[in-house]
């Protein structure tokens, strides 16, 4: 084994590392039974023998179920989290957004959550133990409703084995020093036993089961032997084992942090780890059962004169070691004259007795018992505020409070409690309250003018401890000019009514700062009714007043804008009620009957800019169309009627539907700011009963013609201020006498749960409802319509004679 260089060895060239300062083997301990190693843990008080007995066996049996279903819990989280690892790398999202889709995928599959996980770990794995899963589920009888599906028990099955220890390990996973160079008697006895669950550098090897490197004691945060001489020194950790098996642990120590080593210097301590592990394998475990001596009794000794002088409970503790020199219990050794027992009991009860048998409580996880094992294995002081102490008397249990500090001192423990005072912690309390409150209590003597304030209220109005307190008389000279009349009004109250009363000031402090305060004060009266004292309290609320003033400037800056914005609202439904009013009177023209329903957002907020127009052009033909400027408001109701009246200019040309809405494309993208609309135009000849048409990102009209109604085709044609130049696809429609058209905007089909595709085969059933005139039709799908969104909906019919 290695031991501290010399010079010489310090300064060879950098390739090769500076030898580490120590070494130490610690050998993983056997198996020892938990009841065994702890017995005095395993049995309650007070009961006889056969009462005892069954209800131990109850216990038992429902810790065993419990860690069964606890075991069954943790297959599955385990299962779980794997398959959303898989998601994450798959996918490339977050572990929340793969949580996300791994219910999602559940749900729709109709499976539960561990299944889906399952089936995802073997379509990413493809390993032989899907096959496998595979090979038995083609086989297998049908298994109940309650039996795990198989391929779930063989992936929880692999869990559980890589995660599995090492059977040598020892159920309890705790180590023992074998053998050591380079560090002191002190840390090697120190650290000849370290219990289970105590996180330390070699415990790094248990677990990752490879080397691993600390680069920095003191920046990894973990005890370990020696660190007390190099606190900044690295380490490397190399399980040690044969044969897959592992027997212990070799640690390497540098004084200074650990620098990057080459690859020949990690192979060299992977060598020395297998040596150590052929020598542990063939040892023995190490006993230890007399290895106290003078040293240890001396301990005892200079432990039990230094309790004698501390004033409060001093426990000195010996430790009890079992044949294979683990720590099973303390006996306590001596008590201190101030010793106070929460059950009461004399000295001469406990001096002499296990301490797991004194406080049988102290036992539990995470308990004084722990805490005691981790400061006697690591040899740090450890310190627990309000820790909870239960004793019995009988069966039943008392509970203190008490703040107890833990030191080591050779192998003994010196354990120190102090008894909370519950007045104390009140007070403790009270005064912490009123700090985060900003709030100070005072006190004055009407008859003798003598004035009591707590350090709060000094601080509150900026006053040294040492300066005099304020009397109320006075109160008025330290308040704002402005203030003065309440605090008057305030003090007749309290000092000539003798009633309750409170008043809100702002306090000029002698530093300039000014803080507004809120005063309560009650009068004090004697056997006799006169007025003896005056007491109260005082509480800085300028943050509350600031939070008032500037929820109320932001109150009225609200109604402002809830003002202009309902201003805004009723101009556009002004002007969109003088474009088109909502119900409009039925349109006769030559050869068709033209009928109109609009129905207005319920919202005034939301006018939108639907819009529908039906004109006789100088030709004899008639324009129809129909259209819906995105957005609502004024900005919609104006840009509504840009387009409308654009293309009635724009329709005297006599040009086709597919050139004025190329036109009206033009006009949306450069003459107004940033609007986009949908439209359809429609040329119909009512001497040849053709309808010409063209659309521009609107649904296409609907036909209905007898007992059937049907949609034109869904032809080419983009929204219209999309793009500065568009093309726009034209079609032609032969119309038959007693042919009823439809053109609608999107509020008529529009949902939040459905398609619009689903939406609009709802339409054309309503449609092709018989009724007996064109406005009742209209209404009849407007009543109908499966629309949602409380959208402007605008419905134009035309019926051919």
């Amino acid at each position: 084994m290695n031991t501290t260089p010399d010079e010489d060895e310090a300064t060879q060239p950098p390739a090769t590392p500076a030898a580490p300062t120590e070494h130490a083997i610690i050998e993983a301990a056997p198996a020892v039974a938990d009841g065994a190693a702890h017995p005095d843990r395993r049995t309650g008080p007070g009961a006889s023998p056969a009462v005892a007995a069954g209800r131990l066996a109850a216990t038992v049996e429902r810790l065993r179920e419990e860690a069964l279903d606890a075991q069954s819990a943790a297959d599955g989280r385990a299962l779980v989290e794997l398959a959303k690892g898989i998601l994450v790398g798959q996918l490339g999202c977050g572990p929340a957004e793969a949580s996300r889709q791994l219910a999602k995928l559940a749900e729709q599959s109709g499976s539960t959550l561990l299944a889906l996980a399952v089936d995802v770990i073997n379509q990413a794995a493809r390993d032989r133990v899907s096959e496998v899963a595979q090979e038995f589920l083609a086989t297998a009888v049908a298994e109940s409703a309650s039996e795990a599906a198989p391929a779930v028990r063989l992936r929880a099955a692999e869990s559980r084995a890589l995660a599995a220890g090492d059977t040598q390990a020892g159920a309890d996973s705790s180590l023992t020093l074998a053998g050591q160079a380079g560090f002191t008697p002190e840390d090697a006895g120190r650290w000849r036993y370290v219990p289970p669950d105590v996180a330390t550098c070699a415990r790094l090897a248990l677990t990752h089961r490879e080397l691993s490197i600390v680069t920095s004691l003191s920046k990894a945060s973990l005890p370990t032997i020696g660190r007390r001489q190099h606190p900044d020194g690295g380490r490397v950790v190399i399980p040690a084992g044969t044969g897959g098996r592992i027997h212990g642990v070799l640690e390497i120590g540098w004084p200074q942090p650990l620098p990057p080593q080459p690859v020949q210097i990690i192979r060299q301590l992977e060598a020395l780890a297998e040596l150590c592990a052929h020598t542990l394998g063939e040892q023995k475990p190490h006993s230890t059962s007399n290895a106290f001596g003078a040293g240890h009794h001396a301990a005892l000794a200079e432990l039990t004169d230094l309790a004698g002088h501390l004033d409060d409970t001093v426990l000195v503790l010996a430790p009890v070691l079992d044949t294979d020199s683990r720590l099973t219990d303390f006996r306590i050794h001596h008590v201190n004259n101030s010793f106070i027992d929460p059950a009461g009991r004399p000295r001469s009860m406990v001096t002499g007795r296990p301490f797991l048998e004194i406080y049988p409580a102290a036992g539990e996880d995470g308990g004084l018992f722990d805490k005691l094992e981790r400061t006697y294995a690591t040899g740090e002081a450890s310190q627990a505020l309000r820790t909870t102490l239960t004793t019995f008397v009988g069966e039943v249990p008392l509970t203190t409070v008490a703040d107890v500090r833990i030191s080591r001192h050779g192998s003994a423990l010196l354990l120190i409690w102090k008894i909370e005072d519950e007045k104390a912690r009140l007070a403790n309390l009270l005064q912490h309250a009123q700090r985060l409150g900003r709030v100070g209590g005072f006190e004055q003597n009407m008859r003798t003018g003598e004035i009591s304030w707590n350090d709060q209220l000094f601080a509150l109005f900026g006053l040294p401890m040492t300066a005099a307190p304020v009397p109320l008389e006075d109160l008025a000279a330290h308040a704002h000019a402005h203030d003065v009349n309440s605090i008057g009004r305030f003090l007749r109250t309290l000092l000539h009514s003798q009633r309750e009363s409170s008043v809100e000031f702002r306090l000029q402090r002698p530093d300039g700062i000014t803080r507004h305060i809120r005063m309560v004060a009650e009068p004090v009266l004697d056997d006799h009714g006169h007025l003896h004292a005056v007491r109260g309290a005082c509480q800085d609320v300028s943050s509350q007043h600031w939070t008032e003033v500037a929820l109320a400037a932001t109150r009225d800056q609200l109604a402002d804008t809830e003002a202009e914005s309902a201003d805004r609202s009723r101009l556009a439904l002004q002007l969109q009620h003088a474009i088109m009013p909502p119900a409009p009177a039925s349109l006769e023209v030559p050869g068709i009957r033209i009928a109109v329903r609009y129905r207005p957002a319920e919202s005034q907020s939301l006018v939108g800019g639907d819009w529908y127009d039906s004109v006789v052009l100088p030709n004899g033909k008639i324009l129809l169309s129909v259209g819906d400027v995105a957005g609502h408001g004024i900005q919609a109701a104006t840009g509504m009627v840009v387009l409308r009246n654009a293309l009635r200019g724009l329709a005297v040309t006599g040009a086709g539907p597919a050139q004025l809405l190329a036109w009206l494309n033009r006009v949306a993208f450069h003459l107004t700011s940033h609007l986009t609309a949908t439209a359809v135009c429609a040329i119909y000849d009512p001497q040849t009963r053709t309808l010409q048409w063209a659309r521009a990102g609107h649904l296409p009209p609907v036909l209905v013609r007898g007992a059937d109604a049907q949609p034109f085709p869904l032809t080419s044609g983009l929204l219209l201020g999309a793009l500065p130049d568009a093309t726009f696809a034209e079609e032609e429609a032969q119309l038959e006498a007693e042919d009823i058209l439809l053109m609608y905007t999107d509020g008529l089909v529009e949902r939040r749960d459905i398609a619009v595709t689903d939406s609009l085969a709802q339409l054309l059933t309503i449609a092709s409802r018989s009724a007996e005139t064109l406005e009742k039709r209209l209404d009849t799908v407007l009543t109908y319509s499966a629309s949602d969104t409380d959208d402007d909906t605008c419905l134009i019919g035309i019926e051919v004679r």
